[in-house]
């Protein structure tokens, strides 16, 4: 014989919770000062074809091999910085 439930011993659920609405921000032009980010795959494939035509400009003779990616990669930031500051 199948129970009877009992009214008063039912567990009750706790409401469902909403999701919480996207407030527009009051400043639009916080996000024109936000930088545009590269993919960071495509960051290094920048640096590493700097760093290919600075050794290439030295006639690649071997022991600068990190400078020329250090100065690279300094390089490509400073492009991208300055990229999206004029934007």
């Amino acid at each position: 014989m199948p129970r009877e439930k009992n009214p008063e011993s039912e567990k009750k659920r706790a409401p469902r919770r909403r999701a919480a609405a996207t407030v527009p921000t009051a400043e639009p032009s916080a996000t024109a000062t936000q930088p545009n980010f590269v993919d960071p795959q495509q960051r290094a494939m920048l640096i590493a074809r700097a760093a290919y035509y600075r050794a290439m400009d030295r006639g690649f003779a071997p022991g600068n091999e990190v400078a020329d990616w250090l100065a690279a990669e300094a390089e490509v930031d400073a492009e991208l910085l300055r990229g999206t500051a004029g934007s």
